[in-house]
């Protein structure tokens, strides 16, 4: 068990680099670049958001099947798509890097995570079609949002959309590329009911890679978002899943989890070792659920806002151990780069057994068990 949580552990630690690949596209604001683990947070929310435009794609292993498609690029890095490239070499730099990434996990999750990203990559599954159609969607959309676009910029998303990779959705999502050129073209055609609710919500929703953590990256190069922690902390569940306190859902686990710090765009962060009123966060976020899940179409409404809720509370045994793996993923962090918020909140080994330990023992006891040495020696060396 031990050797296993230690192997799984070094797997998350690594895919903490997904944070510092930089990709092609904006965020839909214009401010930075995005990233690949903050892209692959937001193309499993609209894998969820956009079902029903699936073709009766399973919907669970979508969202698995996006939270790993693009690790590889940790090796060999983004090659954006209106630029020519090797592809007999990109493929072969994303084979060794799969080789490599997913080598570091226990033989059977290695194995099934590497089969996850060669079906996305094959493209020819129901699955990884919708799959593919998303994430050809997804940085569109930004782009378009984009407002300081260049007109450089807008000729390339004309190529991309007409001759390019999301031309493919002329057939495959045709209401998204119409309404995707109506805007390239500025033709003022209002997008029907519900989709136009839809996008709304998840353009929306982009603005949760611009809220910071306390928390610093592995390598304590700068302040994680809300976004890549997002994606980071489905991807510790689908990989520890198996260690939780008691047979969780790993579904609904994954789908609180991508929603669970959604109100954060409204309510901000609120650093676990901070100071903060109890009573008016919980206020604030209650009305960023009602604005921002109040956009989506009644449905999806009521069952993603009870999603959230079922998360706040912490009384089921999915909402137990999503809780625990948010509280332990930052313990990695601070880890891994020296103290992290520990040392900026002067915090001792009792108040993060007060505050972390417990709902870490709580809902995952094992992978506390493997922590503890760790946190031991951290705090008997540094405090």
């Amino acid at each position: 068990m031990q050797d296993r949580i230690t192997a799984q552990l070094a797997f998350l630690i690594e895919t903490d680099k997904l944070k510092s690949v930089t990709r092609a596209n904006v965020l839909s604001d214009g401010s930075r670049f995005e990233n690949t683990a903050e892209h692959s947070w937001h193309v499993c929310l609209w894998a969820l958001i956009f079902a029903d435009h699936s073709g009766g794609a399973n919907i669970p292993r979508v969202i698995q099947m996006l939270l790993v498609h693009d690790i590889v690029e940790i090796d060999a890095g983004d090659h954006p798509i209106h630029l020519d490239h090797d592809m007999d070499e990109v493929r072969r730099l994303e084979a060794d890097a799969a080789t490599r990434i997913f080598g570091l996990l226990p033989v059977d999750q290695g194995i099934n995570y590497r089969l996850l990203w060669e079906e996305f990559e094959d493209g020819k599954t129901a699955d990884a079609r919708y799959a593919n159609m998303i994430d050809k969607a997804s940085p569109m959309f930004q782009e378009l949002s984009n407002p300081v676009q260049t007109q450089d910029e807008h000729d390339i998303l004309r190529g991309i959309l007409e001759t390019g990779r999301f031309s493919d959705l002329h057939d495959d999502w045709p209401e998204i590329h119409q309404h995707a050129s109506n805007l390239l073209n500025k033709r003022h055609l209002a997008l029907l009911e519900p989709l136009a609710s839809q996008l709304r919500f998840i353009m929306e929703a982009d603005q949760l890679k611009s809220v910071l953590r306390g928390t610093t990256l592995c390598d304590g190069s700068r302040h994680e978002n809300s976004g890549e922690h997002s994606w980071h902390i489905m991807l510790w569940a689908m990989t520890l899943h198996e260690h939780s306190h008691a047979p969780a859902q790993l579904d609904v686990v994954l789908m609180m989890l991508l929603l669970h710090d959604i109100v954060e765009i409204d309510a901000g962060d609120n650093p676990i070792h901070g100071s903060f009123d109890v009573a008016a966060v919980e206020a604030a976020e209650q009305a960023a659920a009602d604005r921002l899940f109040g956009m989506l179409p009644p449905a999806q409404r009521d069952g993603l806002r009870a999603t959230w809720e079922e998360f706040e509370a912490a009384a089921s045994v999915d909402a137990i151990f999503a809780k625990s793996l948010d509280r332990a993923q930052p313990l990695i962090c601070n880890l891994e780069s020296g103290g992290g918020s520990w040392r900026e909140y002067n915090v001792t080994r009792d108040q993060l057994d007060a505050r972390v330990g417990h709902k870490v023992k709580r809902g995952a006891p094992a992978l506390w068990d493997a922590l503890v040495p760790d946190l031991d020696a951290w705090f008997a060396a540094n405090t």
